[in-house]
């Protein structure tokens, strides 16, 4: 399991590198995957958001993960908080 959320994460970290040039409205920090299990696990609130496709998703996906597709943020910004840690994968 461990393996996949690597993977998994690896995979959001080189999709957020296929971003447009703009720099974000927000800040932006990139963090491992020890480093979220740290945080969930000192009892840290985050909003984690997989910005695979709906089917990549429903096969696996974080626990508590909201299903947020790559090509649909933009038009779902609006239901991403802009306060607290918010993680994208």
């Amino acid at each position: 399991m461990r393996g996949a959320l690597v993977a998994l994460v690896t995979g959001g970290v080189l999709l957020l590198g296929a971003a447009p040039a703009a720099p974000p409205d927000h800040p932006v920090a990139f963090i491992s995957v020890d480093e979220l299990h740290a945080a969930l696990a000192r009892g840290t609130k985050a909003d984690i958001i997989d910005v695979r496709t709906r089917e990549a998703y429903e096969e696996l996906h974080i626990a508590g993960a909201r299903s947020i597709p790559l090509r649909t943020v933009q038009a779902r910004a609006r239901d991403i908080p802009r306060t607290g840690l918010v993680v994208l994968y």
